[in-house]
């Protein structure tokens, strides 16, 4: 069963790695650390993201959100995603994020997928809940973990974020069963700088009101202090990070091209990104970490 949990503690040698969210986050919560889901356009980088795991000996979370299931199709991902577990000596989860819709979810599920985001945050909240407690029992069925989000996490430059009611968030974990929660308290998704800051207030006001393993979304528009802070003093089990890797790749590459204007070969190019995208996964995932990161 690709969806056993037997093997999903940390470090050690391990044949078989691919764990769920809830193998991941339940000691995470306990021990008071986040994991760092790790958002994936392409092998390169998924590639480096798990070296990075295994380098500070923690859990990572592989996330294809939908401008990487544009690119490659959610099998071709599944089965990249679960070489990767597989060969690595930390819990690694493949996690669909933002999916929309149901059929979305399940093909997830058939090609290996081990954790689920439903995003129906732009619905009503009836519908928000009927649709991802559906979408919950479902994956569950199947062995896999079910993330859903309650509130709106907008847009930089984009849509608005809408605050998560904490009493509202409450019916939305009672009501769905989710292993894992996404809410909307001042983070925004594709933010380039660390000049927000997390509504602390409402966080709080949440965690009065719920018991499951919180997520942010947007994570890398979050002052590290502050994410690290909330980290180990939270609910909050999962970071969500891509803004800030995608810029590091981005500029490496410009670095690579620019130094060398005769490389041509794509391999030769990419090969040249592993370290200074290891290197900040590596920080990413360590900062949110246990702390004594080190040692785990």
């Amino acid at each position: 069963d690709p969806h056993d949990p037997g093997n999903s503690g940390h470090g050690g040698q391990v044949q078989m790695t691919r764990a769920t969210l809830s193998d991941v986050l339940g000691p995470a919560l306990q021990e008071g650390y986040a994991v760092a889901g790790l958002v994936c356009l392409g092998w390169e980088d998924m590639r480096a993201y798990v070296r990075a795991a295994e380098a500070e000996g923690l859990p990572v979370i592989l996330q294809a959100g939908p401008s990487c299931r544009k690119h490659t199709p959610l099998p071709v991902l599944g089965a990249m995603f679960g070489a990767l577990a597989e060969a690595a000596g930390v819990p690694v989860v493949a996690h669909l994020d933002h999916g929309y819709t149901e059929d979305e979810c399940r093909i997830a599920i058939e090609s290996g997928f081990t954790s689920v985001m439903y995003d129906g945050s732009r619905t009503p909240l009836r519908q928000n809940i009927d649709d991802t407690g559906r979408i919950a029992e479902m994956a569950h069925a199947a062995g896999v973990s079910c993330e859903g989000e309650i509130g709106f996490v907008g847009y930089a430059d984009g849509e608005a974020s809408k605050g998560t009611d904490p009493g509202e968030a409450a019916e939305f974990a009672r009501s769905t069963g989710v292993d894992a929660m996404a809410i909307s308290v001042g983070n925004v998704h594709l933010q380039q700088n660390h000049e927000g800051g997390l509504d602390v207030p409402r966080i709080r006001a949440i965690e009065a009101e719920c018991t499951v393993p919180l997520v942010i979304h947007g994570g890398s528009g979050v002052p590290p202090e502050q994410r690290g802070d909330l980290a180990r003093t939270s609910r909050i089990c999962k970071f969500n990070i891509g803004t800030d890797l995608r810029m590091v790749f981005g500029r490496s590459l410009r670095d690579v091209l620019a130094e060398d204007a005769d490389v041509f070969d794509r391999v030769a190019i990419l090969s040249r990104l592993d370290d200074p995208v290891e290197a900040a996964a590596r920080i990413a995932i360590r900062s949110i970490g246990p702390k004594r990161g080190e040692n785990q």
